[in-house]
Formats: C-alpha cells, structure tokens, sequence
C-alpha cells in the first residue's frame, strides 16, 4: 500500500530493498555470510538506516540456514526503549504477495482463471468513468496491468497530517474503496501499460471472497498462514492497534516537521492490497516456503513468476519486473524476488533468492518527507552489499 501517490515512498521501497538484497542470488564465497560476518554486515546495514533519520529499524538474514538478527534506534521515542529484534510491524503492500498466492491456489484448484473477467465475478462493480470490468481479467488485476486507477491516490486519510489524525480511525469496506477508484478515469485500456495500483488487490480479495464464499482474510489463513505455522502474522480488520511487543511508527509529512505517531491505524484502509501484520522471521518464513514450492506447484509458480516490465518503476530501478504479486529486480548476480510495502510510518522491504536459501527482511519505522536525506543512505547500503555478497 502506497500512501497519496507519493513517489517518494515508492523510491524508499524499491531502493531500501536494492540496498538490503543486491546480491541475494549470488553464490557465497567461501566464508562469506557466515556467523558473525552476516551479523557484521547486518548490523551495519541498520546503523546506516538509523543514521538516516530512521527511529527503530530491525532486520533478519537467513544464509543457507542460519540466521542473523540486528536492530538499530529506539522503539519508542518517548521512554527510549529498544527496537524489539522480532517486533510486529504492518507489512503494507507485502500483503499482495499472499493475496496473489491465494488466489493461484483457487486457479491451480480449477475454481477461477486467470483470464476469467473482473465482471464475471464482481458483476457492476467496476464500471463508469470509462472503467469496464468486462474488459479486465483476474490476470490483470494481479499483475497490475488492469490500468484501474489507485484509490490511495484519493484517499483523503494519506494526504496531511491533520487529515490522518481525523480519519485513522475510520472504517472502509472493499466496496468503498474500489468506488473513490471508479470515480477517475484508467490510467490506460487494460492490459497496454503498467501502473502500481492498490485497488487491483482490492479487487483481488473481492474476488477470492465471491469465488469461495470466504472472506480473502479466512481463505488467507487457512491457505498460507495456518499450514506454514506463521503465528506472529495475522489480518487484523478494524483493530487499529499492534500486538505486543512492537516499535511506534512515526511519520514526517514535510522537511523539518515533528514525526507524527501513526503507530495506530484502521488497516481496513489498505484491505486486501496491504493490512497485515507480522514479523521479520514470519515474513522470510514465508519467502523461503514460496520459492520452495510449499504453497504453489510448478504450473501455478510459473504463472506467478511470468513477469512484464513495471514501467512506472524504471526511473527508481531500471530493469525491474513485476509478475502476479511478486517483483523481480535484477541485479549484477542475477536477481532475486521481492514485494516490499509501506503505510504511514512504516516500511517494510526484502529479498529472497530463486532458490529461496537466502532471504533478508528489513522493517523500519519511520518515513522520512525528504528523499535528498533518504536516497545517499541507500546507495551507500547498496555499494555495502552488493560488494560483500557479489564480490
């Protein structure tokens, strides 16, 4: 989920997770990614991030087995504690990496196709403004070639801070947010262009829930959550508050203004397209089951993996592709599979190699209005470990 359309956040997203996963899908050197070493470089990659500007950051690698834990800043401005090493935190838009899953279990299952129509299953819905459903397929939706126009963009809670103190709280149903959608002409005919768009997985989760007769929450759990034994993610709805324990969210609206505690928030504001929560070790859990085909078989995995070019996303990292919920970013070792994610105050990013043995979350809690301060920190956390991973 990406807040008002902000290019700024897309940049943290997509250039955070170059930073932390450059070389994922290299081989290790002898002794490279080893016991303290990979703690070494762990922890210097979220020193650099604190000293950027961000509040609490933590971070996981698993290398071939082992795995590493570092945390940088403090979790809570006001009494300074710590950054808990396995804190809950939103996941944003991640949460479309496992709403994509869900639904290829149901296509692999022979419940819906890819090529079936947004109107087949949610007659009426998208409509107006130029928008027809008739003319989009699930495999649009997913692969966010649908060119439905994104409703965070118009979404009145995401633009200010005064706004967001006003509404943090509200509730939406998937339907209202497809209609802030419907009132805005497509970004382009579906299927002749690209562009990110949350409401694509709103309609998304509206689809599993017409197709089952299940919530895209129940389906969600049962499907992915419950089977891999991921205890510490959940989809929590209207509950706008964290388990414990977790680190407060902050954010900067504008250069030089006081962070904003956004810790607490209605997540049915993002739905399916970005409200679940869950930690570090759950999410590279998760990473490592998809790409060792514990939760889709090799038709429905390559389905998935077919990627087009994510056009509005060249300028940010050029070569980046994005398949069914899932991005591919290339890099000089290769490449590796990635969905970060972000709402106010947080982001999320990570990296999993193609053979899923090495994977990387990072989770930070801070979004900082300035990508003059943010952008040097990344290149220099790219530099670290692309040459300690590829070199």
């Amino acid at each position: 989920m990406h807040a008002n359309g902000s290019s700024r956040r897309v940049i943290a997203v997509i250039c955070v997770a170059a930073a932390l996963s450059a070389g994922l899908a290299a081989p290790a050197a002898a002794g490279e990614w080893r016991g303290t070493g990979d703690q070494r470089r762990l922890q210097a990659a979220v020193d650099d991030l604190h000293g950027l500007g961000i509040t609490g950051v933590q971070g996981l690698t698993r290398i071939d087995g082992r795995t590493s834990r570092a945390r940088a800043g403090v979790g809570d401005l006001e009494n300074g504690r710590p950054v808990p090493l396995n804190g809950y935190f939103r996941i944003g838009s991640t949460t479309k990496t496992f709403v994509a899953v869900t639904v290829l279990q149901l296509v692999g299952e022979g419940r819906l196709s890819l090529d079936d129509t947004v109107e087949r299953w949610l007659p009426g819905v998208v409509s107006g403004n130029g928008n027809d459903g008739s003319r989009i397929t699930v495999r649009q939706l997913l692969q966010h070639t649908s060119g439905i126009y994104n409703y965070t963009n118009d979404m009145e809670a995401l633009a200010s801070p005064d706004a967001f103190l006003a509404h943090r709280y509200d509730h939406w149903d998937p339907a209202e947010l497809v209609a802030l959608a419907m009132k805005h002409e497509p970004d382009f005919a579906p299927g002749t262009g690209w562009n990110y768009s949350n409401t694509n997985y709103v309609l998304a989760g509206m689809i599993i829930e017409a197709v089952t007769g299940r919530s895209w929450a129940t389906e969600t759990q049962a499907r992915i959550l419950g089977p891999l034994g991921l205890r510490h993610t959940s989809i929590p709805g209207d509950v706008a508050t964290l388990p414990r324990p977790h680190a407060r969210a902050y954010q900067e609206w504008a250069d030089g203004e006081p962070l904003m505690d956004t810790t607490e928030f209605n997540p049915s504001a993002g739905g399916a397209a970005g409200s679940m929560i869950s930690t570090t070790a759950d999410i590279a859990r998760f990473w490592q089951a998809l790409q060792h085909g514990r939760l889709l078989g090799p038709q429905m995995m390559a389905e998935m993996q077919r990627t087009v070019l994510a056009e509005t996303f060249q300028d940010f990292y050029p070569g980046l592709r994005y398949g069914l919920g899932i991005m591919f970013l290339p890099n000089r070792c290769g490449g590796y599979w990635s969905h970060g994610g972000d709402v106010p105050g947080v982001s999320t990013v990570n990296g999993v190699s193609p053979d899923g043995n090495r994977v990387a979350v990072l989770a930070l809690t801070t979004q900082l209005a300035s990508d003059s301060e943010a952008l040097p920190v990344y290149h220099r956390q790219f530099h670290l470990l692309n040459t300690t991973i590829c070199d």
